[in-house]
C-alpha cells in the first residue's frame, strides 16, 4: 500500500476548515508528491506514520523531541498480533507526543486528538454568565453576537471563525455601535475556523498595511529544511474601520485561526488583550493516508508573529484576569467586568 501526501510550498489566500488550515489559490500552487511503500499490517501502518510525521512535521526543534527516541518507545508496541483499536491507541498515544492540537488521526469508528492545551487550564469563559450581559435582545449579523451594555460599551461575541461573516455583517455591527465609547470583542471559547473570516474582521482595525507576522514552509525532507520567513500583512478594508478603543477577550481555547487573529489584533495600536493565554496552534497543517486508509492531520509549516516569535503554545494577554468564584456567584465575568473598566479609564 502507499501513502500519497502532498506539499504546498507557497501560500496566498487561506482557508482553515474546523481548525485545519489549507492552501487554495492555484495561481501560487506549487506541490510535489513522495510514495512509500508500506505494508497494511499494524507494524506497516506504525512506520508510516512514523515516517511522514519525520519528514513533515515542522516543530520538532522547537519543542525539543526527540523522534527517534520516541520511534524505539512505540515500535514494541507496535506488533502484528495487536487488532486496530489496540493500534489506534498506539499511533495516537505517538502523536500525543507531539503535543500539538493540530495533530489527529481520524478513523471511521474514533478521532485520535490532543487536547491538553486547553483541558489542562480553567475555562475562564461561561455561557451562563455571557447570557446575562446579552439578555434575550442582542443582535445577530453573521457569526457575531452584538448589543450595546448600559454603560455605552459595544460588546460584539465571535465563537467561531467556521460562522461566515460578510462585509455588510460587518458595516451594520459598527454602525449599530458607532456612539459607544470602546468595544468588547469577545472570541472566548473560538476553536478557529475559516482564516478568511479572521483577516477580514481584522481589517475592519486596520487603518494602514500592518505586518503581522511570517511564514515558513517546508522544504525537504530534514527536521530543519525551511525556506526563509515570508512576512505576512493585514490590509486596511475599504468600508467601515473601527477607531476606538477595542480589548480583545481570550481564553485558553482560542486555538488556530483565532489565535492567528488575535496575533493580528495585538499589531493594531488601539486593541489591548484581557483575559488568559491563547491555546495556540500556529502551524499550518496537512494530511496524509495510511496503508489501512486512515488519515492523519498535522502541522507543516510554523508561523510566527511580527516579532519572529513561535505562537504554537498561545499568545500571552496584555492583561492576565480570569473568573473569580466571588463574581461567578455575583453573576459577574470579572474578564468583562475589567474590559469595561479599561475602556472607560481610556
Amino acid at each position: 500500500m502507499k501513502y500519497v501526501i502532498s506539499r504546498i510550498k507557497q501560500w496566498a489566500s487561506q482557508l482553515i476548515v474546523g481548525t485545519t488550515l489549507l492552501i487554495l489559490n492555484p495561481s501560487f500552487l506549487i506541490s510535489c508528491v513522495d510514495e512509500v511503500e508500506h505494508e497494511n499490517t499494524p507494524q506497516g501502518n506504525f512506520e508510516a506514520l512514523w515516517q511522514i510525521i519525520d519528514e513533515h512535521y515542522c516543530f520538532f526543534d522547537y519543542k525539543n523531541i526527540n523522534w527517534n527516541t520516541i520511534y524505539n518507545i512505540y515500535k514494541v508496541r507496535a506488533s502484528d498480533k495487536i487488532n486496530r483499536e489496540q493500534l489506534f491507541e498506539v499511533l495516537t498515544d505517538m502523536l500525543s507526543e507531539l503535543r500539538d492540537g493540530h495533530v489527529n488521526l481520524y478513523t471511521a469508528f474514533d478521532y485520535g486528538r490532543y487536547w491538553n492545551w486547553h483541558e489542562d487550564y480553567p475555562a475562564n469563559f461561561s455561557d451562563t454568565l455571557q447570557r446575562r450581559y446579552l439578555g434575550t435582545d442582542y443582535r445577530i449579523a453573521g457569526g457575531l453576537r452584538y448589543k450595546i451594555l448600559d454603560d455605552n460599551i459595544g460588546y460584539v461575541y465571535y465563537g467561531s471563525f467556521n460562522s461566515a461573516i460578510g462585509e455588510s455583517n460587518l458595516d451594520e455591527v459598527i454602525q449599530h455601535l458607532m456612539f459607544c465609547q470602546g468595544m468588547i470583542l469577545d472570541i472566548r471559547g473560538n476553536g478557529g475556523g475559516n482564516l478568511t473570516y479572521a483577516e477580514k474582521l481584522a481589517a475592519r482595525f486596520c487603518n494602514e498595511k500592518t505586518l503581522v507576522g511570517y511564514m515558513q514552509h517546508k522544504t525537504g525532507k530534514g527536521h530543519n529544511d525551511f525556506s526563509a520567513e515570508e512576512p505576512q500583512y493585514i490590509e486596511p478594508s475599504s468600508n467601515l474601520r473601527w477607531q476606538k478603543p477595542v480589548v480583545l477577550l481570550t481564553n485558553r481555547e482560542v486555538f488556530s485561526a483565532a489565535n492567528e487573529f488575535t496575533k493580528f489584533m495585538q499589531c493594531m495600536p488601539q486593541v489591548t488583550v484581557v483575559g488568559d493565554q491563547t491555546g495556540g496552534g500556529s502551524g499550518l497543517p496537512f494530511t496524509a493516508t495510511l496503508p489501512n486508509g486512515w488519515t492523519v492531520r498535522f502541522s507543516a509549516c510554523p508561523s510566527y508573529d511580527h516579532n519572529h516569535q513561535q505562537t504554537e503554545f498561545g499568545i500571552a494577554p496584555d492583561y492576565n484576569i480570569a473568573i473569580t468564584d466571588t463574581d461567578f456567584t455575583r453573576g459577574k465575568d470579572t474578564i468583562i467586568e475589567y474590559a469595561r473598566t479599561l475602556l472607560h479609564h481610556n
